[in-house]
């Protein structure tokens, strides 16, 4: 049985190679430098969004805002694809993160309807907010499968030094 594209008994986020290629990798501090910011623009964005939809004023702020965070986001998928790549071999969907990078389209599909939708006039200045808010309210959701497959890599690494040191005194003690 597999699970995520690998061997059930396996379930390891990682294998050694990719481990390896992970921490050699400069993707890995691109990430690690672009999530937070793509954060704190996001916070930005959303207060000035829901100031907009609370008085009222604020408009091209918040449009510009929501522009920026689409770029930002633009830019941290493309990285970030060519971190999987880097690190799995594949550009999208590799299996240990196959449903965050799903759950990726739904947040850059409505980014770019909301972008569509500006470019054209498609929607009135509350539902261009109502979308960006959906599209937030998506990036959430993914961030924090992001936030867990962190975790879970920590605790894994953590599982495996110990694993190793019990290892290691186990051999030291049998030459003993």
């Amino acid at each position: 049985m597999q699970q995520g594209g690998r061997p059930a008994a396996s379930r390891s986020l990682y294998t050694e190679e990719e481990r390896r290629r992970r921490d050699e990798s400069g993707w890995t501090l691109v990430q690690g430098i672009l999530a937070p910011v793509q954060f704190v623009v996001f916070l930005v964005s959303l207060g000035l969004v829901l100031r907009f939809l609370a008085t009222g004023e604020g408009y091209a702020a918040a449009t510009w805002s929501i522009v920026i965070k689409t770029l930002v986001l633009y830019t941290i998928m493309i990285t970030g694809c060519l971190w999987e790549k880097a690190v799995f071999g594949r550009y999208l969907f590799a299996p240990a993160f196959y449903w965050e990078d799903v759950f990726s389209m739904l947040v850059l599909a409505l980014h770019t309807a909301y972008l569509v939708a500006l470019a054209t006039g498609g929607l009135n200045a509350t539902q261009l907010m109502l979308l960006a808010l959906a599209a937030y309210a998506a990036y959430v959701v993914n961030a924090a499968q992001f936030l867990l497959k962190l975790r879970m890599a920590r605790l894994e690494h953590a599982r495996a030094q110990a694993g190793a040191a019990e290892r290691s005194l186990g051999t030291a003690r049998l030459g003993a």
